[in-house]
């Protein structure tokens, strides 16, 4: 027989202040804990925003999830990003030892102003959504006044 360790180890076991399991204590100080409700499998996803003269760049983290599973938004000032997921498996097999299923919702909402709505483009490859979305060009209304 074979063991199986679950995808969220030690969750329960970190909730006690026992610290016979050495695993535990070594997730307690390398994981995310400080930004759980971030992660993906706490309802939400990671993202990193860049700013150039020209354009915002966000790219956000989300492994196995497909582009028909994404909306993304733009209105008022500010960008939407959905991802609503289902992924089961229906198998008529009754010997499993372990199955899961993957059924998600997170959103993240971003302020982005003086953007060309219009020309924001979107792209998902290898589980990285990258969002370009096009500042809008300043228009320089100083106009020098000559004195007399």
């Amino acid at each position: 027989m074979f063991r199986l360790t679950p995808y969220a180890r030690g969750q329960v076991s970190r909730r006690s202040n026992d610290f016979s399991d050495i695993f535990s204590m070594f997730d307690d100080v390398f994981n995310d804990s400080l930004f759980q409700s971030r992660a993906l499998n706490y309802g939400s996803f990671k993202i990193d925003i860049k700013d150039n003269d020209q354009e915002y760049i966000l790219e956000a983290d989300l492994p196995g999830v497909k582009k028909e599973d994404l909306t993304i938004d733009y209105k008022d000032d500010q960008l939407l990003i959905q991802v609503e997921c289902k992924d089961e498996v229906d198998e008529e097999k009754s010997n499993y030892i372990h199955r899961e299923r993957k059924i998600c919702s997170m959103q993240r909402m971003f302020g982005l102003k003086d953007i060309q709505g219009d020309k924001i483009s979107a792209k998902l490859d290898n589980g990285v959504l990258t969002i370009v979305a096009p500042k809008k060009e300043e228009v320089d209304n100083s106009i020098r006044i000559e004195v007399k």
